[in-house]
């Protein structure tokens, strides 16, 4: 094994890892794909062998990668569109927090990235580093161009925001299942009009491989064709008009979304962001692999 495999093979290993900062950070799975990708990037561009602590070095690189997609997105006052995942908390095992205190992180952050005041970058990133992956201050500090006492700073203020989501999000599920009923009735009934009303302007679509295949077969027969990236209202609308007539709502990862599950099981997941009654984005999934990641659950009447 030559030294650029077996770098790409410790790489791997920490994908999932880097792929959970990243996700926490910037709260788009699509936008964390490409943090990690460029932290493979700066990796192989590297003195590899001069690195003592690979795992720890790739968490820095790509919280730092993060920090600069945060701030250019701050910049542009853009929001990172993507559905909830519950988080993955990978750290050096150091001051724990309590059960109940990790029950409060997978189901608040999410509400609070969505429709309260803007997060500042720093902040972010000093809340998903020290509360969600046990890294220190100190550690943190130099990522931020901070002091330690300065990150803590930023960290508190993060998570006194996220405990006071965590209060809304029964109602915010409520809302939410407000806006999918009217999504699936809107759909079913082949409405345009009223399917624009809960479509965001910039609402983006993404399926998946699996999914486009799937609608190219349904095209054949009239129906609208989905392609691998749909953005704007209109195009959305026109693509669900006098569809989604069997799918059902569902919790997706712990947000409404709806889902086809011909005998019950899971053949479509339709995961959709919601932020402030709009739907903003809708991912597409049916890839069986992919859906046994996710925790679906069929909602009843």
């Amino acid at each position: 094994m030559d030294q650029h495999e077996w770098l790409a093979k410790q790489f791997e290993g920490n994908r999932d890892h880097l792929r959970a900062v990243a996700y926490r950070m910037l709260g788009s799975s699509h936008e964390a794909e490409d943090a990690v990708q460029e932290s493979w990037l700066r990796l192989s561009r590297s003195d590899a062998g001069s690195i003592e602590n690979l795992s720890g070095w790739l968490t820095t690189v790509v919280a730092r990668v993060c920090l600069d997609m945060l701030r250019s997105r701050s910049s542009r006052r853009e929001q990172s569109l993507d559905i909830p995942e519950t988080p993955q908390r990978v750290g050096r095992g150091e001051d724990r927090k309590s059960p109940e205190y990790e029950a409060l992180m997978a189901d608040s952050v999410g509400v609070a990235l969505s429709c309260s005041k803007p997060w500042l970058p720093a902040e972010r990133v000093a809340f998903v580093l020290h509360d969600m992956f046990d890294a220190s201050f100190e550690d943190i500090a130099p990522i931020l161009g901070r002091s330690a006492a300065a990150a803590r700073q930023l960290a508190s203020r993060a998570r006194r925001r996220v405990q006071g989501a965590s209060a809304a999000r029964e109602s915010n599920l409520t809302r939410q299942r407000k806006v999918v009923d009217a999504f699936l009735a809107a759909s079913r009934n082949g409405d345009f009009d009223a399917l624009l009303a809960v479509l965001d302007p910039g609402v983006v679509l993404h399926a998946d491989r699996l999914a486009v295949d799937m609608s190219a077969a349904r095209a054949s027969q009239g129906a609208p064709k989905v392609t691998t990236e749909m953005r704007g209202a209109s195009v959305v609308a026109e693509t669900f008009k006098g569809r989604a007539g069997a799918a059902q709502p569902a919790l997706v990862n712990g947000a409404v979304g709806l889902v086809w599950a011909p005998g019950g099981k899971p053949g479509v997941v339709f995961a959709l962001t919601i932020s402030c009654s709009k739907i903003t984005a809708i991912d597409l999934i049916a890839d069986p692999e992919h859906i046994r990641q996710l925790e679906v659950a069929i909602l009843r009447d």
